[in-house]
C-alpha cells in the first residue's frame, strides 16, 4: 500500500511530503513532539482540511485540493485510534463496538464481532459503560471498534501515551496478537521506540514535516 501526502496548512505552513510503502503489519512513524506526525494521521483520515494538499492510497484519490475534492471521513475505510479513546460514555462496550458498523459498506465484510472480541479479551467487559473500565481497557475497546469499521488502514496516534508504563506492559501483547493475525497495514505513531522495537516492519522518521525512511 503506498500513501502520499501534501500539505499546506492555514498560517501555520508545514509541507508534509510523506511517502513510504505499507503492507501487512506495523509502520511507526517516530519524530519529537510538533514534528507533524499527528497532524499526518489527521490529512489522511480526513480530519483535518489543509489549505492546500493531496492524499492518495493506492491510487484512490481521497483529498486533492486543486480538484475541489475532499473525500469525507467515513467514506475513506480508514481506522483511527486517537489518543484519549474517545468512547461513547453512554454506551456499553458491546453498543460501542456494533457502533462502527453503521459506516461500513459491508457490515458482513471484514473481521467478525466475536473475533475481534476473542483477539481483544473483551468478553468480560462487553456490558461495562467506559467509566467502569480501566485505561488499558478503554485502549482496548477503541482499538476493537477500529477494526470493526472494516478499515484498509489503521492508524493508531499514540494508544498507549496516557498508559503507565507498567501497564503498558499488559497492552503490548494484544498489540502483538494484531500483526500476528491480521493482514492490516498499520501506521503507529509514538514517541517510545521501546513501544513499536522488535515490532515496526518499518520506520518513517519525520522532523519539521519531513520525512526519512528506515527499516528495521
Amino acid at each position: 500500500m503506498s500513501v502520499d501526502v501534501m500539505i499546506r496548512h492555514g498560517l501555520e505552513r508545514i509541507t508534509l511530503d510523506v511517502r513510504f510503502t505499507l503492507g501487512p503489519g506495523l509502520t511507526a512513524l517516530l519524530g519529537p513532539s510538533g514534528a507533524g506526525k499527528t497532524r499526518t494521521l489527521d490529512v489522511i483520515a480526513g480530519l483535518l482540511h489543509p489549505s492546500e494538499g493531496r492524499v492518495v492510497i493506492d491510487g484512490d484519490v481521497l483529498t486533492d485540493t486543486s480538484q475541489r475534492l475532499d473525500v469525507p471521513p467515513h467514506r475513506r475505510r480508514i481506522g483511527y485510534v486517537f489518543q484519549d479513546s474517545r468512547l461513547f460514555p453512554h454506551l456499553t462496550v458491546r453498543q460501542n463496538l456494533g457502533f462502527s458498523r453503521w459506516f461500513t459498506r459491508d457490515p458482513k465484510a471484514g473481521i467478525a464481532f466475536d473475533d475481534v472480541v476473542r483477539l481483544l479479551d473483551l468478553e468480560p467487559v462487553l456490558t461495562r459503560h467506559p467509566a467502569r473500565l480501566s485505561g488499558g481497557e478503554r485502549r482496548r475497546v477503541a482499538l476493537g471498534r477500529a477494526l470493526l469499521s472494516h478499515p484498509r488502514l489503521l492508524l493508531l496516534d499514540e494508544p498507549l501515551g496516557s498508559v503507565e508504563a507498567a501497564k503498558r506492559q499488559e497492552i503490548l501483547p494484544y498489540l502483538d496478537r494484531l500483526i500476528a493475525d491480521l493482514r492490516l497495514p498499520m501506521i503507529y505513531v509514538t514517541h517510545d521506540w521501546d513501544e513499536v522495537r522488535g515490532r515496526a516492519a518499518h520506520v518513517v522518521l519525520i522532523e519539521d514535516g519531513r520525512t526519512r525512511n528506515g527499516a528495521i
